[in-house]
């Protein structure tokens, strides 16, 4: 298995003011994206900023937003049977489950893991823009 980062994710309080910040003040381009978020290019990598609420929410945690350091790493993969294996390796492996893969609203695949020391991973497929690199 070849793992590779394609993007973090940052949890904001302000997403408009976040993305004044990473676009107007550091130039970032802006890609198209999901209501509630904004996908920024970062020499060849990307960047989500989201509400840190929508990110609780969708990831099955606390509403209180408690055990979420405000950061998430994301493992895009090329298939929604990949996401299925990715977590369920991960869960093997002594990492914690935080939502099951699910068929998301946009039309992809995701679920959550936390690691051993409690940092949130999302697994997805998008079958509409491939952020995983090459293999």
């Amino acid at each position: 298995m070849k793992l590779g980062l394609s993007m973090v994710t940052l949890g904001v309080r302000d997403l408009r003011a976040s993305i004044k910040f990473y676009h107007e003040g550091l130039g970032l381009p802006i890609l198209e994206s999901p209501p509630g978020a904004a996908l920024l290019q970062l020499n060849g990598k990307w960047i989500e900023i989201s509400i840190v609420s929508h990110i609780v929410q969708e990831a099955g945690m606390k509403p209180d937003c408690s055990g979420y350091s405000g950061i998430n790493l994301t493992y895009t993969v090329s298939s929604e049977q990949r996401v299925f294996e990715i977590l369920s390796r991960a869960k093997e492996a002594g990492g914690d489950l935080v939502k099951k893969a699910h068929k998301a609203e946009w039309g992809g695949c995701h679920g959550y893991f936390m690691d051993l020391d409690k940092h949130l991973w999302e697994v997805v497929y998008n079958p509409f823009n491939w952020l995983g690199g090459k293999g």
